[in-house]
C-alpha cells in the first residue's frame, strides 16, 4: 500500500501506525483539518526538518501528537522529493527527445555534405584517417603541455593539481573584486592600460622589469589572487580555523579544519620543517590610508617596522592600484626579517603584496611566497603561506589592525640553541610581534606630531628641533638593528669559537651617508639571563645604574639634560646624556629606549656637541654621522612554571622567565684615507673582543649571576 498526500489534507500518525500495523486490524483514518496542514505547510517552508523542540510546540499549537507532527513532516519530505524529481525526469526526456532530433538532423545533413570552398565533394576515407591522425598527435602534445603546466602551477601556487582548474577558472563573483591586471591576464590580455589612472604616482616603486614571459605574469596574479581569497576567510573568522594554543592561549591554525579546506602539499620535504601560525588584533593610532600607504612603499615599510624587517625592495610593479585607494596594487617584493641576535641567521622572503579594498575605509594586504629565483641561489629556509592584515578605519584617526601570520619554515638546525625555543615556538615572527611593533611605532609617530611639553632640562624648546632628535634617533635605531645581521661583512667567527661569551666580531668598509667613513668593527653577543625582561629593561635604562656596565663612562655618573617621550610607557623615551669625562667634555650621548610586548631595547650612539646643536636648532639631521651600541631584550620563549611563555615583557616585570639579551658595540677604527678593506688592525679586532666580553661579566656581576656560562 502506498502512503499518499491529498491536496487538502495529510496522513495523520494513526494513519501512519495503521499502515504499519499489517493485519492486527484496521483503524480509523484520521485526516488533518485545512488549518492545520496551512500551520504545517506555512512551517515547512521555513525549517523542513524540525528539531523536537518545535515538534512538541506544533503539537501544542495544532492538537496533534508529537509523533504525527514527526511522521507529516517525514511524508511531506518524500512527496516534495518525489515532485522534485518527477519534474527533473520530465525536463531531462524533453531534453532527450531534442538532441535525438538534432542528431537526426546531422545525420541527414552529414550525407550530402560538399566542401564549403570548391563545392565538391569532402575528403575521402584515407584523408579522414590521416587528419584524424594529426589531431590525435597535436591533442597529445597539448595534454603533455596541459600537464606541464598544471605541474608548475601546482609547485608554484602550492595546491594539488586536482585543485587547479578550480582555482583558474572563472567566476562572476571573484572576478569583481580581483584587480585589472588578474583580469586581462585571464581573459588573456597581458597588458595593462597604465593610462587609465593619469594621476598614477608610482614613481617610488620600481619599474616594471622587461622580459618577463605573460605565463609569468599570469601566475604571479593568480597565486596573489587565491591568496587573497584565502586571506580573507582566515581574518573573518576564528571557527573552525582558529584554536586557543593550550600553552599560551595564543590563536594558531587547527591543521586538521584548515587542510581540509586548503589542502596542499608541503614546501620543504624535511623532518625538521615545521608551519607557523597565528593570529592577533589591536587598535593603532594611524588612519588606514596612511597604513596602506606604508605598507606598499617598501621603505616605508622598513621604517614601520625597524625591529624585524631590515631590507626590503619592489622587484616588480603588475598593478600600481586605484588612485587614491590603492585597490588592486600588486607588486613582488623582496623582504629580510631577523630577530636582533647576531646568532640566528635572518629569513628572507620573495612575496607577492596584493592589496584590495573591499569597502569604503577597509582594506586587505595580502602576502604570499613567490620562487621568484627559480632554481638559482641557496634554497629559502621559510615559505610564506598566506598572510597578511585586514585595516579597519576608526574614528578619532585609529585603525583597527587583523594580522595573520602563517609561514613553513626549515631553519631549526640552523637556529642557535639559545633561540630555538623562540623561533620555534612561533614567537619570534608571530602575528603578536607585527602588532606590538606597529603599535608602538604609530604611537612613536603620534607622540612625534603632537604639541609636546616642555623637556626636561628645556635643552629642546623648538617642534623642529623636537623632530630633528627625533628623526635622528630613528636612525639611529635603524642603523643599529641592521648592523645585528653582520651579513656581507668580514665574520671572526673564530675568536668565538672558545670563548664562553660568545662573542662575534665583523669588520667592513663603511660608504653610506649618515655614518661615519671608514673601517668599523662590529662586535655582538647574546646569552641568557634568569630575569624577566622587563626587569633587565629598567636596569639598562636607570641614568643611575649606568656605571655597572658602560665601561667607556670610566665608572664616573653621567647626567640626562632632555628627555622627549615618543610614547605612552616610560620606557618609551629619547635621552641626550651628558657623561662626567675630563677627557670627553665636547661629547654628548644620544639614546632610544623603546619597549613593546616582544622586545625592548636601550640604543645610544656618542655625538659631538656641534653636531648636536645642528639637530637641536631643527636643521637637517640626516646628514649627522651616527655610530650606535646598544642593547635588546627579548624573552627566552620558555614556558616557566604556571606554563606561561616567557616571549613577551611584561610591565609588571612579575614574569618568572628568563630573558634573552643581546648586546652589540661598534667602533670606528680608521678614517677614510685608509688604503684598504683588508688592512686593518688586528689589534682592534682584539680591543672590541675584549670590550664586549668585559661589559658581558659587569652585567653578570650586576644580576648576580656571574657562575652562568
Amino acid at each position: 500500500m502506498e502512503l499518499q498526500l491529498g491536496n487538502n489534507g495529510g496522513v495523520s500518525g494513526d494513519e501512519h501506525e495503521a499502515f504499519n500495523s499489517g493485519n492486527k486490524g484496521k483503524k480509523a483514518y484520521h485526516r488533518h483539518t485545512c488549518q492545520q496542514i496551512l500551520q504545517l505547510e506555512k512551517f515547512f517552508k521555513e525549517c523542513p526538518h524540525p528539531n523536537e523542540k518545535q515538534r512538541r510546540q506544533l503539537s501544542r499549537e495544532l492538537g496533534l501528537e508529537a509523533k504525527q507532527i514527526k511522521f507529516w513532516f517525514q511524508n511531506r519530505r518524500t512527496q516534495e522529493k518525489a515532485q522534485s524529481e518527477r519534474s527533473d525526469n520530465s525536463v531531462l526526456r524533453t531534453e532527450n527527445e531534442r538532441i535525438h532530433c538534432e542528431n537526426i538532423s546531422i545525420r541527414e545533413a552529414m550525407k550530402n555534405v560538399i566542401c564549403p570552398a570548391c563545392g565538391g565533394h569532402p575528403f575521402g576515407e584515407e584523408e579522414c584517417q590521416l587528419n584524424l591522425q594529426k589531431l590525435r598527435h597535436e591533442n597529445a602534445r597539448l595534454r603533455e603541455e596541459h600537464e606541464k603546466v598544471s605541474s608548475l602551477l601546482a609547485k608554484y601556487i602550492g595546491k594539488p593539481k586536482s585543485q587547479i582548474d578550480l582555482l583558474t577558472s572563472d567566476t562572476g563573483s571573484s572576478q569583481e573584486e580581483l584587480p585589472t591586471f588578474v583580469q586581462n591576464q585571464r581573459m588573456g590580455n597581458p597588458g595593462i592600460d597604465w593610462g587609465r589612472n593619469p594621476g598614477s604616482d608610482i614613481s617610488h616603486f620600481a619599474y616594471r622589469l622587461e622580459g618577463i614571459p605573460d605565463m609569468e605574469n599570469a601566475l604571479m596574479a593568480e597565486t596573489a589572487a587565491g591568496a587573497m581569497d584565502e586571506l580573507i576567510r582566515l581574518l573573518r573568522v576564528n571557527e573552525p580555523f582558529w584554536i586557543k594554543s593550550p600553552s599560551d592561549g595564543r590563536l594558531i591554525l587547527d591543521r586538521l579544519s584548515y587542510e581540509r579546506i586548503y589542502p596542499r602539499a608541503a614546501h620543504f620535504i624535511s623532518c625538521n620543517a615545521r608551519v607557523e601560525s597565528s593570529k592577533d588584533s589591536a587598535t593603532v593610532t594611524m588612519p588606514g590610508m596612511d597604513l596602506v600607504d606604508m605598507f606598499l612603499d617598501p621603505n616605508k615599510w622598513v621604517d614601520l617596522f625597524p625591529t624585524i624587517v631590515t631590507e626590503a625592495r619592489t622587484i616588480h610593479v603588475l598593478e600600481a592600484g586605484t588612485v587614491g585607494n590603492r585597490h588592486g596594487s600588486l607588486q613582488m617584493m623582496y623582504e629580510q626579517m631577523h630577530i636582533l641576535s647576531p646568532l640566528v641567521p635572518p629569513r628572507e622572503f620573495y612575496f607577492l603584496r596584493l592589496c584590495l579594498q573591499l569597502e569604503p575605509g577597509q582594506w586587505v594586504i595580502a602576502d604570499v611566497s613567490y620562487n621568484y629565483l627559480k632554481e638559482s641561489g641557496s634554497p629559502p629556509c621559510a615559505w610564506r603561506l598566506p598572510s597578511g592584515c585586514m585595516i579597519q578605519d576608526m574614528p578619532n584617526g585609529c585603525s583597527k589592525i587583523i594580522w595573520v601570520e602563517h609561514v613553513e619554515a626549515n631553519d631549526r638546525i640552523q637556529t642557535h640553541c639559545l633561540y630555538r625555543d623562540l623561533i620555534c615556538g612561533s614567537y619570534a615572527y608571530g602575528a603578536e610581534r607585527w602588532i606590538a611593533s606597529l603599535q608602538r611605532i604609530c604611537e612613536r609617530l603620534a607622540f612625534s606630531t603632537a604639541v609636546p611639553p616642555r623637556e626636561l632640562g628645556g635643552v629642546v624648546t623648538s617642534p623642529e628641533g623636537r623632530k630633528s632628535i627625533v628623526n635622528l634617533a630613528h636612525r639611529m635605531v635603524k642603523i643599529f638593528c641592521s648592523s645585528l645581521g653582520m651579513s656581507g661583512k668580514l665574520d671572526f667567527r673564530q675568536l668565538s669559537e672558545g670563548n664562553n661569551s660568545g662573542v662575534r666580531v665583523a669588520i667592513c668598509k663603511n660608504a653610506e651617508q649618515g655614518q661615519p667613513i671608514g673601517t668599523v668593527v662590529s662586535a655582538a653577543t647574546s646569552f641568557w639571563l634568569p630575569l624577566s625582561p622587563q626587569n633587565v629593561f629598567n636596569f639598562f635604562k636607570a641614568e643611575k645604574s649606568r656605571t655597572q656596565w658602560d665601561i667607556l663612562s670610566h665608572g664616573n655618573p653621567v647626567l640626562e639634560i632632555s628627555h622627549i617621550s615618543n610614547g605612552a610607557d616610560p620606557g618609551n623615551c629619547i635621552s641626550i646624556i651628558r657623561p662626567f669625562i675630563p677627557a670627553e667634555n665636547n661629547m654628548l650621548i644620544l639614546q632610544e629606549s623603546c619597549t613593546d610586548s616582544s622586545v625592548s631595547m636601550v640604543v645610544y650612539a656618542p655625538v659631538g656637541i656641534p653636531a648636536m646643536n645642528v639637530a637641536i636648532s631643527g636643521d637637517d639631521s640626516s646628514i649627522i654621522p651616527i655610530l650606535p651600541s646598544g642593547f635588546v631584550i627579548s624573552g627566552d620563549g620558555r614556558m616557566d612554571t604556571r606554563g606561561t611563555s616567557s616571549s613577551s615583557t611584561s610591565s609588571t616585570g612579575s614574569n618568572s622567565g628568563g630573558s634573552l639579551l643581546t648586546i652589540a658595540f661598534q667602533i670606528l677604527v680608521s678614517g677614510s684615507n685608509s688604503s684598504s678593506s683588508t688592512e686593518f688592525n688586528m689589534e682592534s679586532v682584539a680591543t672590541v673582543n675584549t670590550l664586549i666580553s668585559t661589559t658581558v661579566l659587569k652585567i653578570k656581576s650586576a644580576f648576580n649571576c656571574s657562575d652562568l656560562d
